[in-house]
């Protein structure tokens, strides 16, 4: 079998003549280098001169100062590779025979492409060279995911990026959201969470916010977290993908098949333990094999990888993101993923990983809803509603997060509370009490809180 051919020896993918081109453009007119500055840089340039001179043009425009070929000669009078294009007349011949100022920023997206393929095929040898060899610090799977994380960012590369932007420009973004929630008063501005009092109250979940839903076990979290990414995918369906969102679920708890079997008999309305003993009756079974039917048919994605890490996480929601589309990535729960660093302390690892998570929601642009669990002191009061201090690790919990949802049953605790008849207490009195408690039973059956505890850009509630 015929091998690959070394990289040393590959005729690496370039075009000495668009360089050129592009380069005399900018030394005729350097108002051109705006244009492209944002996504073109030296590096790029297959001819290390090439990219050199890219450079120097770029300091004097951002200084204010006219490129010319007069300007520049001096900073390469001395270069030797220099000489062997012709020395400082180089710079000039690169002036006279520009083509075309116009076609600049064509120019520029060519050398970059051709930059991208050289890459490209550097990557590709490593990667056979990896595969040929063995290394016992990095496996096969984790080398994937940094090849992975590699062509994504190359992938990225291209896009035109800039760090600041002029008031006029993110005043008229917030004018466009004023008027897009003016036209649709009612309607969740943000992914919508399928609870109607709930985006009145945030808005829908936003694009880039870190939300924390948090709960003490027992209080619904799963349920909720599945009830809003259901609602976002139905609604990405229902308006052809103009609101709503397709959804990446990350269950490092339970497995995809529990997930969808909570789904299935939420949509159906078969209890979900009837459902898993098989006692069930043939129209539920109908109502069953309807639901799969409405279900299958939603862009919705389960991962149920165990003690995953915010990396690893962050190269499976990207490549969803390029490959299907992603609007909503949901995370159950934060206390499970995998630290990157073992030796540090809880607090310090929940902190790496909620700081993550925010990245991630800032990097993709789509809101992040990461589920919590909260600490045990609130066993321990007689008020068991939730308090932003009873997040477990809460400090940078707290800070990072965009929003917090408290779910709150207080069925719970009244269940744990049933009344037993004391011994110096009558048969009446026992009654009686027993009576208040199945009234209050009675009362909270079936209702849960959703409690908003903070809100960085609006009220709680």
């Amino acid at each position: 079998m015929t091998g690959f051919m070394n990289v040393a020896e590959r005729e690496m993918p370039h075009n000495l003549e668009v360089e050129q081109a592009l380069l005399g453009a900018l030394l005729i007119d350097s108002n051109c280098y705006d244009k492209i500055s944002g996504f073109l840089k030296p590096n790029h340039f297959y001819s290390s001169v090439h990219g050199d001179i890219y450079e120097a043009v770029g300091r004097f425009v951002e200084r204010g100062k006219d490129p010319s070929p007069a300007a520049l000669r001096g900073l390469f009078r001395d270069r030797e590779d220099l000489k062997d294009v012709g020395g400082e007349q180089y710079l000039f011949s690169l002036s006279e025979n520009a083509v075309s100022v116009v076609n600049a920023f064509d120019y520029a997206e060519q050398v970059q492409d051709l930059h991208l393929r050289r890459a490209m095929t550097v990557l590709g040898a490593q990667m056979q060279e990896h595969a040929t060899s063995f290394d016992l610090e990095e496996g096969a799977r984790e080398h994937i995911e940094n090849v992975e994380k590699r062509l994504y960012e190359l992938a990225s590369t291209g896009v035109f990026e800039t760090n600041f932007f002029s008031i006029s420009e993110s005043l008229d973004v917030a004018m466009e959201r004023a008027e897009a929630a003016f036209k649709d008063k009612g309607t969740a501005l943000g992914v919508t969470t399928g609870l109607a009092s709930l985006d009145t109250l945030i808005g829908g979940l936003h694009r880039s916010d870190l939300i924390i839903l948090a709960g003490r076990t027992g209080m619904g979290k799963t349920a909720m977290a599945l009830g809003m990414g259901l609602s976002a995918a139905r609604e990405y369906v229902a308006t052809g993908g103009k609101r709503g969102a397709g959804v990446a679920y990350f269950s490092l708890e339970m497995s995809h098949e529990q997930l969808s079997g909570r789904l299935l008999a939420c949509e159906a309305r078969v209890p979900s333990d009837k459902m898993r003993r098989g006692d069930v009756r043939k129209e539920d079974f109908v109502r069953l094999a309807e639901a799969r039917s409405v279900l299958g048919g939603l862009p919705l994605h389960i991962d149920q990888t165990p003690a995953l890490s915010v990396p690893r996480l962050r190269v499976r929601a990207r490549r969803l993101k390029r490959q299907k589309g992603l609007g909503l990535i949901i995370v159950d729960y934060l206390q499970l993923m995998d630290p990157s660093r073992s030796g540090d302390n809880r607090v310090q690892q929940v902190t790496e990983i909620t700081r993550g998570l925010k990245t991630i929601a800032k990097e993709l642009d789509v809101p992040v809803l990461a589920l919590s669990q909260l600490s045990r002191n609130i066993e321990q009061r007689d008020n068991k509603r939730p308090l932003l201090s009873d997040l477990r690790e809460s400090g940078s919990i707290e800070q990072d997060a965009d929003v917090v949802l408290f779910v709150h049953r207080e069925n719970y605790y009244v269940q744990q509370s049933l009344p037993a008849q004391r011994s110096d207490e009558s048969a009446r009195a026992f009654a009686d009490r027993l009576a208040k408690w199945q009234a209050r039973n009675d009362e909270t059956a079936s209702q849960a809180e959703c409690i908003v505890a903070k809100q960085r850009h609006g009220p709680t509630g």
